[in-house]
C-alpha cells in the first residue's frame, strides 16, 4: 500500500545496540527539547516530529521526503548534541535502527506495547509514548499524521495488554531495580533519599511504600514536585539546591532525574555521607547516568543501574516468548487496519474543498443562474427549495467521500 507512507520513518538508537553511556550522550531534558526540536524540525525540512525519551531509548519519529543516508543519520545526531567527537557522533549513526513506510508503523506498535522494551512487558512505555506525543504536538511539531498514529499506537498497546499475558505479573525497570535492593536486605528503617520525582521515582516510592519503609527525604529541581512525592511518603522535601547541605546521612539513594549532567559529584557524596562510613545503596536510573563514576565504582557502594538489570530483564523475557507471538499478530492486523485509516482520511483531507464548491455551485444557481425563475416563487414554494437543495448537497458530500473510500479500499495504489 502506498498512500505516501513511505515518509513515515523512524530512526531509532537503543540499548540494544548502543552502550548506556553513548544513548545517555542524546537524552534531551524536556527544557532542552523545547530549544531543540523546533530547530531541529526547520532545519532539516521536516513535516512532523515526534521525540520519544526514555531511559533505554531514543527514538525520532519524522515525517519527511529526504533519504535517511549516513550523512543525514550524523548530522541528526550533532544536532541533538553538537559536543559529541566524530567518534561518537559516527559510532551513533551506524548503531541507528531506521525503519520506513510500514515498518515504521509497525515498529512504533511494538514500541508501545513494550515488545521492543529493555523489560518486556512494562507498561510505562504507553504512557511515555502519550507524553512524548502531547509534548510535541504542543511545541507544534506534529501534524494529522502523527496524531493518527499515536491514536492507534495507544489503542494497540491497550488492546495487547487487555487481551494477553504480555503484562501479567507486570515488571519494569523500577521494580527489577527494587528486587535487588531488597536481595541486599535492606531493612524497614533505612533513610532513603529521592534525587528527582518524576515517574520512575513515583514507581519506586510506591513499592516502598507497600513494604512499610517510613523514612523519606525528597529532593527536587522543583519544590512543588518534591512536596507531591514527598506528601504520598509522609517525607520531608527540599529543592534539589539544597542536596549540597543535606547532613543527616542515608542508607539508599535513590537518584533519576531528566538531567543530562551529573547530579551526585563526588564532593556532594561525600557531603550527604556526613561522615559515616558503612555501605551504601545507590539506584542510579537516569539517562545520561545521573552518578559520577568515581562515586558508582567505590567499594562501599552497591550501585545499581539500568546495565545491573539485563539479566534480569532477560530471564522475564523467556517467560513471555508465547505472548509475543500473540502480540505480533495483533500487531500486525494493527498495522495494516492503520493503512485503511490512514487512506481514508486522506480522501477526507482531498474531498475537504468539495463542499464548499458544492456550497457555491448551489448559490451561483439560486442567486444568478435561476434568479428570476426563483424569484417568481411563493415564500413557502422558496422554503421547500432551499430544503431540497440543502438535502441534496449533503447527500452529494458524503456520496462522493463513500466513493471515493471504496475506490481507495478496491484499488490502494
Amino acid at each position: 500500500m502506498r498512500y505516501q507512507l513511505e515518509t513515515f520513518k523512524v530512526i531509532a538508537f537503543t540499548h540494544k545496540n548502543i552502550p548506556l553511556e553513548l544513548l545517555g550522550k542524546l537524552h534531551l531534558s524536556q527544557d532542552e527539547q523545547t530549544q531543540v526540536l523546533g530547530a531541529l524540525k526547520i532545519n532539516f525540512d521536516l513535516d512532523e516530529l515526534l521525540f520519544l525519551n526514555t531511559c533505554n531509548r531514543i527514538e525520532l519519529f519524522l515525517r519527511c521526503k529526504r533519504e535517511i543516508s549516513d550523512t543525514f543519520l550524523t548530522e541528526i545526531v550533532l544536532f541533538l548534541n553538537s559536543r559529541l567527537s566524530s567518534a561518537e557522533s559516527t559510532n551513533l549513526a551506524i548503531a541507528s535502527e531506521i525503519y520506513e513506510g510500514n515498518m515504521a508503523v509497525e515498529h512504533l506498535l511494538k514500541v508501545a506495547s513494550s515488545l521492543d522494551s529493555l523489560v518486556v512487558g512494562e507498561r510505562e512505555i504507553i504512557t511515555q509514548v502519550r507524553k512524548a506525543y502531547d509534548f510535541c504536538n504542543d511545541l507544534g511539531l506534529t501534524g494529522d499524521f502523527m496524531r493518527l498514529i499515536t491514536k492507534q499506537t495507544i489503542e494497540t498497546a491497550k488492546d495487547i495488554y487487555t487481551n494477553t499475558d504480555i503484562a501479567k505479573n507486570p515488571v519494569s525497570v523500577a521494580s527489577l531495580a527494587y528486587r535487588q535492593l531488597r536481595d541486599l536486605g535492606i531493612k524497614n528503617d533505612a533513610r532513603i533519599l529521592f534525587v528527582g520525582s518524576g515517574e520512575t521515582n513515583t514507581v519506586l516510592a510506591n513499592y516502598f511504600q507497600k513494604h512499610e519503609f517510613a523514612n523519606f527525604t525528597v529532593f527536587n529541581r522543583t519544590l512543588q514536585n518534591a512536596e507531591k512525592l514527598a506528601a504520598v511518603l509522609h517525607g520531608k522535601a527540599f529543592e534539589l539546591k539544597e542536596l549540597q547541605h543535606f547532613k543527616q546521612g542515608f542508607d539508599v539513594l535513590i537518584v533519576c532525574t531528566s538531567s543530562s549532567e551529573t547530579i551526585i559529584s563526588k564532593s556532594i557524596y561525600a557531603s550527604l555521607l556526613a561522615g559515616e562510613s558503612s555501605k551504601k545503596v545507590i539506584i542510579d536510573l537516569g539517562l545520561p547516568s545521573n552518578v559520577d563514576q568515581d562515586v558508582s565504582k567505590s567499594k562501599q557502594v552497591h550501585y545499581i543501574d539500568i546495565n545491573s538489570i539485563r539479566t534480569q530483564a532477560e530471564a522475564n523475557l523467556q517467560l513471555r516468548k508465547n505472548e509475543i507471538v500473540k502480540c505480533e499478530v495483533i500487531i500486525a492486523n494493527r498495522a495494516a487496519q492503520f493503512n485503511s485509516i490512514y487512506a481514508e482520511r486522506r480522501v477526507e483531507r482531498a474531498f475537504g474543498d468539495v463542499p464548499k464548491q458544492v456550497r457555491a455551485i448551489k448559490e451561483l444557481a439560486m442567486n444568478e443562474v435561476f434568479a428570476k425563475e426563483i424569484n417568481l416563487l411563493d415564500v413557502q414554494s422558496k422554503e421547500v427549495l432551499e430544503k431540497v437543495l440543502s438535502y441534496m448537497e449533503k447527500k452529494y458530500n458524503a456520496v462522493a467521500i463513500k466513493t471515493a473510500k471504496e475506490v481507495f479500499k478496491t484499488n490502494p495504489s
